[in-house]
């Protein structure tokens, strides 16, 4: 894996074996842990996969939160991927942009955050070369080698089924959102690609609210622009309009009592006077 550091954070490129994560591989990755806890040298016969596989599994599990560097499970994800779990097949839409935004914010895998918060502002149209270009401008040595089969597993990860894809199991993880959308060719016949605006109205105000609240920065005092756009913000993150993430924010506001939204003088917050139980946010939501 590759790490160079920029802005007081560290951007990782690679590592993923250029696999992009299929669909049942996190519920596999979780039950191996639950009941081997360490990856071994036969892993593979009990995930049903060959080595390189594994190792991606094991990138797959870091990059969505689901362990953490010492290998150890998230309560979340417990919660979440047990057999008896919330939602251990990802059936709910809200499981999808969770994951999504778990993805783009731990970014333990850079590319998705980068591409979420900075390449589809400054190109919303977007080919391989203008991430290449836009890495480079972070001053690292990445190999466009390197940069270039992240890429390729990015749009993997998000791809629209225009790929006609025969099997499930081969289909990008995140695909349903509907993210991502190759709309045609550039001059240098480069496959050309948009974020879609897709997640105002199928987007959960429970998973947005969760995804606001576990960011452990944030105090009871928020700052509309640090959710539109810090490294985590989900503004950005789930591609909303700063309009669409107010309507989101005050209706937020009309659900909690303890949570209000204030527009005073130009000056926007979200303010919270006591925070919701976490994992009580998404029993609830998953309970619905």
């Amino acid at each position: 894996m590759n790490y160079f550091y920029f802005k007081r954070y560290i951007l990782t490129y690679s590592g993923h074996d250029t696999f992009h994560c299929r669909l049942f591989w996190l519920k596999k990755g979780f039950d191996y842990t639950l009941t081997k806890q360490k990856f071994q040298d036969d892993s593979g016969v009990f995930l049903g996969v060959g080595k390189n596989m594994v190792n991606s599994i094991r990138f797959w599990l870091k990059a969505f939160g689901i362990v953490n560097e010492q290998n150890q499970l998230s309560k979340l994800f417990s919660n979440l991927l047990d057999d008896d779990g919330w939602d251990p097949y990802f059936e709910n839409e809200g499981t999808l942009w969770l994951l999504h935004y778990k993805l783009c914010a731990i970014n333990h895998s850079s590319i998705y955050n980068l591409i979420f918060r900075e390449l589809r502002k400054l190109k919303p149209e977007f080919t391989k070369t203008h991430f290449i270009d836009l890495v480079k401008e972070k001053k690292t040595d990445q190999s466009e080698n390197i940069l270039s089969k992240d890429f390729s597993v990015f749009t993997r990860t998000y791809n629209d089924k225009q790929n006609d894809l025969k099997e499930d199991s081969l289909s990008g993880l995140l695909s349903e959102l509907n993210l991502l959308k190759e709309i045609g060719k550039n001059e240098n016949k480069e496959p050309l690609y948009r974020i879609e605006n897709n997640s105002s109205d199928s987007l959960p105000i429970k998973i947005l609210l969760y995804c606001i609240l576990e960011n452990e920065a944030y105090g009871n005092s928020i700052s509309f622009k640090s959710l539109y756009s810090d490294l985590r913000g989900v503004g950005n993150i789930f591609v909303l309009t700063p309009e669409e993430l107010e309507n989101k924010l005050i209706e937020l506001a009309s659900l909690y009592p303890n949570i209000t939204y204030s527009n005073e003088a130009g000056v926007k917050e979200l303010q919270i006077r006591e925070k919701p139980n976490l994992i009580g946010i998404l029993e609830e939501y998953y309970a619905a």
